[in-house]
């Protein structure tokens, strides 16, 4: 309020905060709220400074992290300073949230390892030259015992409690370690440290996030951080979030382009519109037609599938793959025909065959080539197997084609013809 009367916010701002709530919950105060803040930049001549934090607990990201990625992505087009923090301290403890259990600690080595690819992958969405990169082990790996206590002193264990996934465990009796209690305290400190204006992050992030406003206030910012958080994509099943726990479901960007496109067509129809507004710049305008078609039957969902894929493939890597990836699906499942491209393994006469899928990485484990037979999801030669117990045999042949699955085909060749 100014002079007693409601500060009116011009049309642009509004608009602008509506683009950006997309999809997205905008805490506190909505989209109203991100349109004052918006213009107070303007007014300001100074951009937000935006937050993402990122824990490489894993090497590989996947279309999951792209949602939250490309609201960075729209951010930076506005013009705002986009800050990422890789967790260099935060992922040796590991993130509890929505966890039933307390997760491995990582070694230093570990996080410097899985953090080398992570800028690399973000960049085929953010431009990382333009982002501020920090790492939260600069500050917070020098915190002495009085600045610990300080921090922790501004937050209750009952506050703690009030997170799901803690109450859940300690109604369960599933022990909670007290260094579970340091992430959120640390992720929160990090919004002090970068002086952060938007705090980015998944709907599993509410309380961390939300701290990052308390924690502000307590070290005297009277302007603390607002939250956007973004929907969690769910894994090509349809059914569980997206992660690299669940392989099978799991789109990575370093996907090959013929695996990501096959993934992306076995999603559940009722995805379709899900994945075009979460992990594509299509308009929503677009997406309304595509939904009115998809509602009337006037468009087999399999067409705008090939739609996405392609869309997708192209964002990570490039319109020429993304038309070869497209032939190569409709020629092996629409025509029954066999990739052109595929890893060509020596194999020697008599070897168990779920040996060989196992130690070749074609599937997880040996219980999973076990199931994929039992399933009939193993091919030699466009013949399903049908004993976990078989070997290979040529007979009178050369080589052998083996399919895993619905989308992973190798040659085998004859041991002694190499």
């Amino acid at each position: 309020m100014e002079s007693g009367q409601a500060v009116k916010i011009p049309e642009n701002f509004i608009k602008d905060a509506e683009f950006l709530a997309r999809g997205a919950e905008i805490l506190p105060g909505g989209v109203m709220q991100l349109a004052k803040k918006l213009k107070k930049a303007s007014d300001n001549n100074k951009p937000l400074r935006v937050k993402l934090g990122l824990d490489p607990t894993r090497p590989d990201l996947h279309l999951g992290h792209s949602v939250v990625m490309r609201k960075l992505k729209q951010f930076q087009k506005m013009g705002h300073q986009v800050v990422l923090i890789i967790g260099g301290a935060t992922a040796m403890i590991g993130d509890p949230s929505g966890k039933s259990e307390t997760r491995p600690s990582l070694t230093k080595g570990e996080v410097d390892e899985n953090a080398k690819t992570y800028l690399e992958q973000m960049d085929k969405i953010v431009d990382i030259s333009k982002a501020e990169v920090v790492n939260n082990a600069d500050w917070l790996h020098n915190m002495n015992l009085p600045e610990l206590l300080k921090l922790a002193s501004n937050v209750t264990v009952a506050q703690m409690m009030v997170r799901d996934d803690f109450s859940k465990r300690y109604s369960e009796g599933r022990p909670i370690s007290i260094h579970e209690f340091f992430y959120p305290l640390m992720q929160a400190y990090d919004s002090v440290v970068v002086n952060s204006d938007i705090e980015l992050g998944g709907t599993d992030q509410r309380f961390n996030v939300l701290l990052g406003r308390d924690i502000q206030q307590a070290y005297g910012n009277d302007d603390p951080q607002m939250v956007i958080l973004n929907p969690l994509l769910e894994g090509t099943d349809g059914v569980q979030k997206m992660s690299k726990t669940y392989p099978d479901h799991c789109i990575s960007f370093t996907d090959p382009p013929r695996e990501m496109y096959g993934k992306i067509m076995s999603i559940p129809d009722e995805l379709i519109i899900r994945y075009f507004e979460l992990i594509t710049d299509v308009t929503p305008g677009e997406i309304q037609l595509y939904k009115k078609q998809l509602e009337s039957g006037d468009i087999n969902p399999r067409d705008y599938k090939m739609k996405l894929a392609k869309t997708v493939i192209a964002d990570y890597h490039g319109q020429e793959d993304a038309f070869k990836a497209e032939e190569e699906f409709i020629n092996v499942f629409r025509k029954k025909g066999v990739p052109e491209d595929m890893p060509e393994y020596k194999a020697m006469e008599g070897l168990s065959l779920v040996d060989f899928i196992a130690e070749k990485g074609l599937a997880e484990s040996k219980g999973e080539v076990k199931r994929l037979i039992k399933g009939g999801g193993i091919k030699l030669d466009n013949e399903k197997v049908s004993d976990i117990s078989a070997n290979i045999n040529f007979n009178d042949k050369n080589s052998l084609i083996l399919q895993v699955g619905k989308r992973k085909f190798a040659r085998l060749l004859r041991a002694e013809l190499i």
